[in-house]
């Protein structure tokens, strides 16, 4: 097979995209996207599973015996009864729902270590294939039986695509779309390509390095800072408080290949799950879009924090962002460890116990740089968020600011970073980085590198418009041009009112 012939980005693309068409109209695309997504990964899964076999039979001349043996030590144990060509087989069955339900119970058991989480549930536990939810018993089954069919058209065997990203993208594909479509919801579970892209440039690991996402939603900002590496020398971690996102992480990461990204589900700051021993495992890099100022995030266990992660204070009942950036910088590795992390505008300048948080943060030469970001960027939000980077082992004082608002491509639901707009804010940053940057303006408008007397005098306020000066002269009026053209419009609308008066005579209304 020719590399022509095989599945492209696009074709695969269009098949999922296709079956969401059996849900649209009948659930909430929040709630449809688990069953295509669902549904994909199972198709991969049980197509490389028959690929595999295959190439066993004949390594062995067609000896099943050897070959099942051989495939237990395989990525994953499909059992006959679980593979999507059972499932496609029996399509008109009258309880097909319950049959694919036990069917994904039944792979879960069979890959528990790879598919489970510590208190023994699985990735499809938010599941139900034979819910209510999806109509009357007739219309449940056709719906279920088009999905088979929609996904039938197609071998997802690696040798069948036009390359190994090929149902990875798809997955993102979908989320991104379904991110769209949720609105509001969207956010728990996935990061613009472009803001996840920009902080993992922002971030970039070397070779070896251990990578966590402590919110890692849907992983896709895991994903991506784990490929800017520049290598498979890297490992993942990520922990997701919902547990229908969680199962979406885990099925994400495999289908971009990491099968060994360890993926917790439990809250973050109440009940940290990455652990080595009776401490917080550390990472050389962790990056995070957390959820905006949460409400109840845990104050109150976090007073008597068994990890120690809020010596620099307890954030407000109200707020949760500087918890989550707390737990960030205390999870990195000493002396080398990087943060960076999405914040709303209020991190940058809130008093109180958020204000002494952030002054400690400051003193302790934590902080590198604040980028504030285009309004319009994240799903369910039209707030302008900024990126904060905290590292370890920052070794000049100041702190750089960029204002990145203004730089973006107008969408007409989400606006979005070019690829000019993020090398532009890499580039900067970088020359920071590297020491080849004076304090005092960098350059007009744009961004301004802060002298620790600087952000002292400014009482530790980060609001950008302090250092950047983006202000905008209103231009000279020219009043009599502007009585000219008053004029002018004076003279037409009494032009246009006799004219509606001639008409309204005619129709007798005057």
């Amino acid at each position: 097979m020719n590399n022509e012939q095989k599945l492209s980005k696009e074709e695969v693309r269009g098949v999922v995209w296709k079956a969401c068409d059996t849900f649209r109209g009948v659930i909430d695309p929040s709630q449809y996207k688990d069953y295509v997504l669902t549904m994909l990964f199972l198709k991969y899964v049980s197509d490389v599973h028959k690929d595999i076999y295959r190439k066993h039979l004949e390594r062995y001349n067609n000896n099943e015996e050897r070959a099942k043996r051989a495939m237990r030590q395989e990525r994953f144990i499909v059992p006959d009864h679980c593979s999507f060509a059972y499932l496609f087989e029996h399509r008109n069955e009258s309880n097909i729902g319950e049959v694919i339900n036990i069917a994904l119970n039944d792979l879960e058991e069979a890959n528990r270590e790879k598919l489970g989480s510590e208190d023994g549930s699985g990735i499809f536990r938010n599941i139900d294939f034979n819910s209510s939810n999806l109509g009357d018993t007739k219309d449940k089954n056709t719906r279920l039986k088009h999905l088979l069919i929609d996904f039938s058209e197609f071998d997802l065997s690696p040798e069948h695509l036009a390359s190994s990203d090929v149902i990875g993208d798809a997955y993102e594909f979908l989320i991104s779309n379904f991110a769209s479509d949720a609105g509001k919801k969207a956010g728990e579970f996935y990061t613009p390509a472009e803001v996840s892209t920009l902080l993992a440039k922002l971030t970039k690991s070397k070779p070896g390095a251990r990578i966590c996402d402590p919110t890692c939603g849907s992983g896709s900002l895991l994903i991506k800072a784990g490929r800017e590496v520049g290598s498979d020398n890297f490992s993942l971690y990520g922990q997701e408080a919902n547990g229908s996102t969680w199962a979406l992480a885990v099925m994400n990461m495999f289908l971009h290949g990491f099968d060994n990204a360890k993926i917790r589900w439990g809250d973050t700051i109440r009940n940290p799950k990455l652990l080595e021993g009776d401490e917080l495992m550390k990472f050389d890099t962790v990056v995070a879009n957390p959820p905006f100022s949460l409400d109840k995030w845990g104050a109150d266990e976090a007073m008597s924090d068994k990890y120690n992660r809020f010596w620099r204070g307890t954030p407000p009942k109200s707020k949760g962002d500087w918890a989550f950036i707390s737990h960030m910088i205390e999870t990195t590795v000493e002396g080398s460890g990087k943060v960076g992390v999405v914040v709303p505008h209020g991190v940058l300048f809130r008093g109180a116990s958020e204000g002494k948080i952030r002054q400690k943060t400051i003193e302790d030469n934590l902080l590198e740089a604040v980028i504030g970001l285009p309004a319009n960027l994240f799903f369910g939000t039209g707030i302008p968020a900024a990126i904060m980077i905290f590292n370890r082992a920052k070794r000049s004082k100041g702190v750089l600011f960029i204002d990145g608002s203004k730089q973006f491509e107008s969408g007409k639901n989400q606006n979005k970073l070019r690829e000019t707009d993020i090398d532009k804010i890499v580039s900067t940053y970088e020359m920071f980085a590297k020491g080849e940057m004076q304090p005092g303006v960098v350059e007009e408008k744009y961004s301004y590198l802060a002298t620790p007397d600087e952000l002292t005098e400014n009482e530790f306020n980060l609001n950008i418009p302090r250092y950047v000066d983006t202000f905008e002269e209103e231009p000279e009026v020219d009043i009599a041009s502007v009585q000219v053209e008053i004029g002018r419009l004076e003279k037409e609308l009494e032009k246009v009112k006799g004219e509606m008066d001639k008409y309204l005579k005619e129709l007798g209304v005057q």
